[in-house]
């Protein structure tokens, strides 16, 4: 069966269930990729740093809420506390998020309320739209029946602090079902005739765990308003250089004698 005609059944389908009024929720699990690299004069044995890597794996799976209706969203972590991972004698805590992502994908608009350094920051800009094959490849996920999306985009790729910054291509691959016809997903990704339930970038994975689709408690969708009000680029300029100053504070502090063991999260 031809894709189109097949995602055109599936939509007319769903589409009673989509009226005036509809509202829903989507909860995605996420998992990152990493590696930890320790310190070069740290003596800490390799089954501690096992169980380090570990800890740390368990503490970045974090559960993220997309409540949204037909044309706009809000996607945040959700509210039930992590706690603290301990083994060894080692605990870890990777803090809850209270950054709000606002999308009007009817607009391809964004609204950010973000924390960081100390400073919230609302940053106001456009969705960018990306160029979606629509694959082949079906699968269900959950009750749902899903089709298979990739795309590729340009992101920053940077060689070290001091060095210049570059572009590089990152694939993305999505799963989106037309059987919940909103053209939404996780973080910033819209612009398929479908829900996106399950979508992979490079390291970072997206996989949806429960959909509520017309709670009884609905909430009114509004873009979030405390902060400072920046464009994308703007904050990313302010990040920048608050950044390098915090290495330069880290690298001062450390020649002075400093014995705290560095860990580094890497992809």
């Amino acid at each position: 069966m031809n894709k189109k005609f097949l995602i055109i059944c599936i939509t007319l389908i769903s589409l009673p269930l989509f009226s005036q009024g509809f509202q829903g929720k989507v909860y995605y699990k996420t998992v990152r990729e990493f590696k930890i690299k320790l310190d070069s004069n740290s003596k800490v044995p390799d089954a501690q740093q096992k169980a380090l890597q570990e800890m740390v794996r368990k503490q970045m799976q974090k559960t993220y809420v997309l409540t949204f209706d037909k044309n706009v969203s809000l996607y945040k972590e959700d509210a039930q506390l992590n706690e603290p991972v301990k083994s060894n004698g080692i605990s870890i805590t990777i803090g809850n998020s209270n950054d709000v992502l606002f999308k009007d994908v009817k607009n391809k608009t964004y609204v950010k309320s973000e924390e960081n350094f100390g400073k919230r920051f609302l940053i106001q800009d456009s969705l960018q739209k990306l160029d979606w094959k629509l694959e082949k490849e079906t699968k269900k996920i959950g009750k749902y029946l899903c089709l298979k999306a990739t795309a590729v985009k340009m992101i920053d790729d940077y060689e070290g602090i001091n060095k210049k910054e570059k572009q590089k291509e990152m694939k993305i691959t999505a799963w989106y079902t037309p059987e919940i016809p909103v053209s939404n997903g996780p973080q910033y990704y819209f612009g398929l005739p479908g829900l996106i339930l399950e979508l992979h970038e490079d390291k970072m994975h997206y996989v949806a765990n429960k959909i509520v689709l017309n709670p009884k408690n609905k909430k009114e969708i509004e873009a979030p308003k405390k902060g400072k009000k920046v464009s994308q680029k703007q904050y990313d300029a302010i990040m920048d250089k608050k950044t390098k100053e915090m290495i330069e504070n880290f690298k001062s502090n450390r020649k002075k004698g400093s014995d705290a063991m560095q860990i580094i999260i890497s992809n």
